[in-house]
């Protein structure tokens, strides 16, 4: 395989990625010497099928997956070459996850969502829990626990809580999945904002096409490749 040069950035840089499953005749190619830099404050889509390797990109973006081989990296930081001691660090400080329906913890008030990613480890310039909640308008249900939410407020939550940390990169799990056309549109245009108000790389995986306005572009994943967009 050819070798690319990494490019620098503070978002996100992968370059010449592959990653398969299982072994012998079995063996799928979840991700096919896939190159992908998303810049600081850009919100990228990536549509496809069920089974084109979407889930694949989002866990080795995140250093939950280790590829075969390639380079991926979060600022400065290697996610390769990261021992798992290291990888756990930068996904505490410098990766936000956002998942479907918010995967919020049941027990927990809004505001105490948002406190948890700072229970895990030091964290150098985290985000007032209060003051993110009033920018992403739930500051007035900061009391309520998970049950008490709408989807999209649940979603709002979540958001926040993975922004808490003030993330490098923000990888996001088809947001929409639960909600209704209206709320699809205010959490997508949510993410866009906090995206480009706080310069955050953010990647979101959906099959809702009609949230993609609201993105600065659009990529397809087929076969385990990353593909030019077409309506």
């Amino acid at each position: 395989m050819t070798a690319h040069p990494v490019t620098t950035t503070t978002g996100l840089v992968m370059v010449g990625v592959t990653l398969t499953h299982g072994d012998g005749d079995s063996v799928v190619t979840a991700l096919d010497d896939v190159s992908l830099t998303v810049e600081p404050g850009e919100l990228l889509a990536v549509v496809g099928p069920s089974g084109a390797g979407k889930s694949s990109l989002l866990a080795v973006a995140g250093g939950l997956t280790r590829p075969d081989s390639g380079q991926v990296r979060v600022g400065a930081a290697d996610l390769v070459a990261a021992s798992r001691r290291q990888l756990a660090a930068i996904r505490r400080t410098e990766i936000g996850f956002v998942f479907q329906s918010g995967n919020l913890v049941p027990a927990l008030t809004a505001v105490d969502q948002l406190r948890l990613p700072l229970q895990f480890g030091k964290v150098a310039d985290p985000r007032d829990p209060m003051e993110l909640l009033e920018e992403v308008g739930m500051a007035e249900r900061a009391k309520r626990r998970p049950h008490q939410l709408s989807g999209g407020e649940r979603q709002r939550v979540g958001i926040a809580r993975a922004l808490m940390t003030r993330p490098r990169l923000l990888l996001v799990d088809e947001p929409t999945a639960a909600l209704d056309r209206a709320r699809s549109q205010e959490v997508v245009a949510l993410l866009a904002r906090e995206a480009h108000q706080h310069g955050v790389a953010t990647v979101m995986v959906t099959h809702d096409h009609d949230v993609l306005h609201h993105c600065d572009r659009v990529l397809e994943m087929m076969d385990g490749q990353l593909l030019p967009h077409t309506a």
